[in-house]
């Protein structure tokens, strides 16, 4: 992928404040999510939900998107976690060896899980069948330091697709405008059921979703299908791309500071709590979760140690309702990866198997 201008400006402004994780005095504990009708604030509520059995407050913080949130883990006051798309993340592994800014971005951030792949949706009107009907129409493609906003802009990008406008936009004034013709589509990156579609009051008869069917583009993201009738106004399947969403973290010191030990600690008891109750969640949390892999890495980044304190079977969590600890069982080793995520691995085996 070509570092284009657009993604590069957006960066920058995050970069001016990436000096490292914010100190804090008083000590809380915080996931950055997304907007009010996606799927990341349902996961963080989720995630919060298992903290608060465990008489922790974890706060659920809206956001712009990936770019906001993968720098929030670096800067933000009290952010232990944010929710990544794989498509930021490899734009970032791609060109930090070649800019300093880049890398000094992703210094320090780590895996805490990966998660579940994220379908790009992009609702039109009717008359709009392809991406190359997008050519000369108004389309907006998210807010800056969003996922979308990148996804939405490699796509049209890497495709050739013109529109006359690419207007930045957050999905939640998306939709309103479409409906009122000031706009001709949107895309939006969400794992699909996302209740802006669900609950939103579209037309079938004036709107739709457009299958996204390109070699170029089936080269770079994964394949998906969203299936019929996820949302009231889609009876038919419809083909695209999907991205992987991964929750974030910081490599923190349990030898520093206060805040790093604490902060350690808030990772490794989520991580446990995320482990030993993946089932719970996958029960009674948001649909999404039944479609995680926790195996499923992204190559060129690293599960965070505190990540893998908190996922060994001897960890001890303090918590009201007390967890059993599963038995250690053995595992594969995982040829050419780091000692972190072979690690990472041989925990998650000893729990739900391999």
């Amino acid at each position: 992928m070509r570092r284009t201008s657009w993604l590069g400006a957006a960066l920058g402004a995050l970069l001016a404040l990436a000096a490292g994780p914010a100190a804090a005095q008083d000590f809380d504990k915080a996931v950055m999510t997304g907007g009010a009708t996606g799927t990341y604030i349902q996961i963080g509520r989720d995630l919060a939900g298992l903290m608060a059995e465990c008489g922790q407050t974890l706060e659920v913080v809206e956001s712009a998107g990936s770019l906001e949130n993968f720098m929030a883990v670096r800067t933000r006051r009290n952010t232990q976690f944010g929710i990544v798309q794989s498509d930021v993340l490899e734009y970032l592994r791609t060109y930090s060896a070649d800019d300093p800014d880049v890398a000094r971005a992703i210094f320090g951030v780590r895996i805490a899980f990966p998660l579940y792949d994220e379908e790009v949706h992009l609702l039109a009107t009717s008359d709009i069948d392809s991406l190359a009907d997008l050519a000369g129409k108004r389309v907006a493609i998210g807010v800056e330091n969003s996922g979308t906003y990148l996804t939405a802009s490699l796509v049209l990008d890497l495709t050739g697709t013109e529109p006359a406008e690419r207007r930045l936009i957050s999905q939640i004034d998306a939709l309103p405008a479409l409906k009122a013709g000031e706009i001709d589509a949107f895309f939006y990156v969400a794992g699909a059921p996302t209740a802006l579609f669900a609950e939103g009051d579209i037309d079938g008869e004036r709107f739709h979703l457009v299958p996204i069917v390109d070699d170029t583009l089936r080269s770079v993201y994964d394949t998906a299908t969203i299936p019929a009738n996820t949302y009231p106004f889609q009876p038919e399947p419809v083909e695209g791309i999907a991205v992987k969403a991964l929750l974030m973290t910081y490599d923190y010191d349990l030898g520093g500071n206060s805040y790093h030990r604490q902060s350690c600690k808030a990772v490794s008891d989520l991580s446990n709590l995320m482990l030993t109750r993946l089932p719970q969640l996958q029960e009674t949390g948001h649909p999404k979760w039944k479609n995680v892999d926790l195996q499923d890495i992204p190559p060129g980044w690293d599960i965070g140690d505190c990540v893998n304190q908190g996922i060994q079977p001897d960890y001890q969590l303090q918590c009201a309702t007390p967890i059993a600890s599963p038995a250690p069982a053995a595992s594969e080793d995982a040829t050419g990866e780091s000692e972190a995520n072979r690690a990472y691995r041989q925990y998650i085996c000893a729990t739900i198997g391999c």
